[in-house]
């Protein structure tokens, strides 16, 4: 999808949907899970190819995806740290920590997201 926006959709891995949050916004980007004591599903980050953990209240799977949303890579990243900018990645995606397994996330997962649609009036 080339043109991202700020909404909600859904998150399919494999047969696994999930409720999805999308950030494509500099506002929503910047703001992503701070503040928060947790996250029921995931968040997309777009374009983002790094994150942080600083100022966050709870650990967080992380998932870094290409332009095709192919997984590159999974880290679980503990409050206060400082993700390193993955090559080639175009989007990434946050969920609480361990959710990522559950939902059989892993590298090389090729991952289809739906947004909501908005009505216009």
């Amino acid at each position: 999808m080339a043109n991202w926006q700020d909404g909600d959709g859904t998150l399919r891995v494999g047969a696994v949907e999930v409720r999805l949050e999308i950030a494509a916004s500099y506002r929503a980007r910047t703001r992503g899970l701070l503040g928060r004591d947790g996250i029921e599903g995931a968040l997309l980050l777009t374009p983002a190819g790094s994150v942080h953990t600083f100022r966050m209240r709870f650990p967080i799977d992380v998932a870094y995806l290409d332009r095709n949303l192919r997984v590159r890579a999974v880290v679980t990243m503990p409050p206060g740290r400082l993700g390193l900018p993955r090559p080639r990645s175009r989007h990434v995606l946050e969920s609480e920590a361990g959710a990522m397994a559950a939902w059989g996330l892993r590298v090389g997962s090729r991952l289809e997201i739906r947004p909501e649609r908005r009505d216009t009036l």
